[in-house]
């Protein structure tokens, strides 16, 4: 098989299998050249995207070694995965065994990896794409280098051959060449390759995932496929977690079950919580009600044989000293659990508060935010509150407003004697207003009438809040009555 894409306007072979290689097919060749050579070959298009998305799926599935997982998609020959193991290797008893262990996962899911342990970005890259296997002991890069080709110093094609004419042909050749020369002649590209891959430059291992502060792992000797075994890995996870919450003084805001599958595929299952939290009885309810969401759409495949629960998110957990009738100032624990419960089960949104916003308009005043965030209204928004704190507004409001016809007033600017809403028709006994509310300056909304509200009580004593839309002028349409609310 050969994978081929577009280069320099021909078809050029851009991957292939060992049996195309003994064929004596080479990278860069033209799809053309190959096909007149050995016409039995399978040819297939390259797909930027899938390869893209493979790579991704790829570095999910990594993070069960090490949280530190950044794409090498940089190189148009190669793509690969950049995995900062430091801290990690004890896990696994040593750096050979984390690699056996890695080799021989990715074979059971048909990838063939290479795979290369050095101190130094570059070295390991090296290691990884001209060695195929190899671990570099600290201090060794520079004698591992030295007899590899141009390529292990991940520079591109135009400066490798440039250097080739020259007679510079390996590593060794260019770290033996005085500096000042290189510069000058090559670019300082160069020698700035060569410091990162022996260690005097710092290369940072910068990952695709934000890395969680806290998280705990469970490695399963059998994998598990059943909600139950899940729940109850939780379970096990969240009192492991609530030990390292203490000691930081801290409860989780944002919490994440990841589950990675035998077969390679990994799923993430997030819940928030409105408070901090650190009690495992109540961690174990929110999954709980995540994972009987997700029912239809949960694949355990053949089984899940690692679970890691982290936290995103934490914030400083204040311990209150309650009454001898354990009341607190504080929102209601079981309140918190239940709206938490509820979000975890319908949505991130299924649980909203009012919050005033910079409008004097009823239908704009308000805007609606996810329960959990702390949101603090600055002046112009407390002030607006005050405003309307001080006047008196309907217990609801109809949205949009509805029409409502009034066939006669006092006087032309004056209130309604009666009305006909909703095909019933009301007598007015009592009203008070007008409150005029003009059209917002600040909003470029094209001749926006003004209004002026009233509140008015019909003859069984019920009340409304009604206004009319535009004012009496010669010349003009007639104004609009609206029905805007109902008091309690």
């Amino acid at each position: 098989m050969v994978v081929s894409r577009r280069e320099d306007n021909a078809q050029r072979i851009a991957a292939l299998d060992e049996q195309a290689e003994a064929l004596g097919l080479r990278r860069g060749m033209g799809v053309a050249d190959a096909r007149a050579m050995h016409p039995f070959i399978d040819i297939v298009e390259a797909d930027g995207k899938a390869d893209r998305r493979l790579l991704e799926s790829l570095a999910d599935w990594c993070d069960r070694y090490t949280p530190l997982v950044a794409l090498d998609d940089d190189n148009d020959d190669s793509i690969g995965l950049f995995l900062d193991i430091t801290g990690c290797t004890h896990l696994f008893s040593g750096e050979k065994r984390l690699i056996d262990d890695m080799t021989t996962r990715f074979l059971h899911q048909g990838f063939d990896a290479r795979i290369g342990i050095a101190s130094t970005v570059g070295a390991a890259w090296a290691a990884a794409h001209i060695t195929g296997r190899a671990i570099i002991d600290p201090g060794e890069e520079a004698a591992f280098l030295a007899p590899l080709p141009l390529a292990a110093l991940r520079i591109g094609a135009a400066i490798r051959n440039r250097l080739e004419s020259v007679g510079l042909r390996t590593t060794g050749a260019i770290m033996a060449t005085p500096r000042a020369p290189l510069a000058r002649r090559f670019g300082a590209a160069l020698l700035w390759r060569l410091d990162q891959t022996l260690g005097h430059l710092d290369e940072a291992v910068s990952p695709r995932l934000p890395v969680a502060p806290l998280s705990v792992d469970r490695h399963l000797a059998e994998p598990v496929t059943q909600l139950d075994d899940i729940e109850r890995l939780v379970a096990a996870l969240s009192i492991t977690l609530k030990a390292d919450l203490e000691r930081r003084g801290e409860g989780a805001r944002a919490l994440a079950l990841t589950l990675f599958r035998v077969d390679g595929a990994v799923s993430r299952i997030c819940v928030g919580t409105s408070h901090p939290l650190r009690e495992p009885l109540m961690i174990q309810k929110l999954f709980h009600e995540r994972l009987a969401a997700l029912t239809q759409d949960f694949d355990a495949g053949y089984g899940f044989d690692l679970a890691r629960l982290s936290v995103p998110s934490s914030e400083p957990f204040e311990v209150e000293q309650t009454d001898l009738a354990e009341k607190s100032e504080q929102n209601e624990p079981d309140l918190c659990l239940f709206i938490d419960r509820l979000r975890a089960r319908l949505g991130h949104d299924a649980i909203l508060k009012p919050i005033a916003v910079k409008s004097h308009v009823p239908e704009r005043a308000i805007t609606h935010f996810p329960f959990d965030i702390g949101y603090e209204p600055n002046k112009a928004q407390a002030d607006n509150a005050e405003y309307r704190s001080q006047r008196e507004r309907p217990i609801r409001l109809l949205r949009p407003p509805e029409p409502v016809h009034v066939p006669a007033t006092e006087i032309p600017d004056g209130p309604p004697l009666n009305f006909r809403w909703r095909r019933t028709f009301y007598r007015v006994a009592r009203s008070e207003g007008p409150e005029r509310i003009a059209p917002e300056w600040w909003r470029s909304i094209k001749d926006e009438p003004t209004r002026d509200y009233y509140r008015v009580e019909d003859a069984d004593g019920r009340r409304y809040w009604l206004y009319r839309q535009g004012l009496y002028e010669t010349g003009k349409p007639a104004p609009r009555w609206f029905m805007q609310g109902i008091f309690a």
